[in-house]
């Protein structure tokens, strides 16, 4: 009897293993090729999307899948060139960016940029906020008050879709402060923070009493930022952030000034990540080799950190 309870025992701790190492999977893949995931978010139920530039698609894995699965077919409701998503659960909703294509050199504008509020129950459409003036829509992050912020790349500026509007408005621009603009997160100070990927900056954009942008001020980095781009709030002073150089960091703020801790380095071409469980889950989009199609960028994948988030 001893030596069956023991085997018992031994069996439940096995199994105990198991469900967890399921909820904090090591590695994420993809059903198909060709994917550039370039930016992935997660639900507290520990499902993650990812937003697939190279098939104007987003995925899903199920919270114990380690594989994702297409969840909003290509090209649906005009999405094209799919930068971020961002899951707001209490909005129950997916947004997701698209992004108008052509317009250099004389070509002509295709499509519209615009983010799309998708329902997470269903991934139907729920709504679709253009961008005045188009742009290029890179990344999300919402506030408390269920506000939406949403960096324009190429446009230098954060819209903010308020909660209730029917559409977005300009509520901070500066060609060179925000030139560049990429990530995008909100701290328990309440101010929105954003990062240039093309000058390797991190800023903070206090939000005043009445709603509007107060002076964007730029932080003073413990070390040097090489290409930042997703970055997503983790506790009341912290972010995680990539760097396209390779590296996860954690990034915590102290009045001024940002001290950035290395958890990772040695990553292909990340571009976002995500905090799910016990784990932060990075996107390598090996973005530079994209455009050749002579080159196979081979599988993809999320890699999970293992990371326990500050208070």
């Amino acid at each position: 009897m001893h030596h069956r309870s023991r085997v018992f025992t031994a069996l439940v701790v096995v199994g105990l293993a198991c469900a967890a190492q399921a909820a904090d999977r090591a590695e994420i893949t993809f059903a198909d090729g060709r994917i550039f995931p370039e930016s992935v978010t997660s639900t507290k139920n520990g499902t993650l999307y990812f937003g697939s530039l190279g098939q104007d698609s987003v995925y899903r894995a199920a919270p114990n899948a380690s594989k994702a699965e297409t969840w909003i077919m290509p090209k649906t409701s005009g999405l094209q060139t799919v930068l971020g998503v961002l899951a707001d659960e209490p909005a129950g909703v997916l947004w997701v960016c698209a992004s108008a294509g052509g317009g250099r050199g004389g070509a002509p504008v295709v499509g519209e940029t615009a983010m799309k509020a998708f329902n997470l129950k269903d991934a139907s459409l729920k709504a679709s906020y253009p961008f005045p003036g188009n742009g290029v829509c890179n990344d999300m992050a919402v506030a408390k008050d269920g506000t939406v912020y949403v960096t324009d790349t190429t446009g230098a500026r954060v819209l903010r879709l308020k909660k209730g509007a029917s559409a977005l408005d300009v509520w901070a621009a500066d060609p060179m402060l925000l030139g560049t603009a990429d990530g995008v997160a909100l701290l328990a100070d309440g101010a929105v923070y954003v990062n240039s990927v093309g000058q390797g900056t991190l800023l903070r954009i206090p939000v005043k009493a009445d709603g509007s942008a107060g002076p964007i001020v730029k932080l003073e980095t413990s070390q040097p930022l090489t290409s930042p781009d997703g970055m997503r709030s983790v506790g009341s002073k912290t972010m995680l952030l990539v760097e396209g150089a390779g590296r996860l960091d954690e990034v915590t703020i102290n009045g001024d000034k940002a001290e950035i801790k290395v958890l990772k380095d040695g990553l292909t071409g990340p571009t976002a990540v995500t905090l799910a469980g016990g784990m932060a889950y990075v996107t390598e989009a090996r973005l530079n080799l994209r455009n050749d199609a002579t080159k196979d960028p081979g599988p993809f994948r999320a890699i999970g950190v293992p990371y326990k988030a500050p208070k």
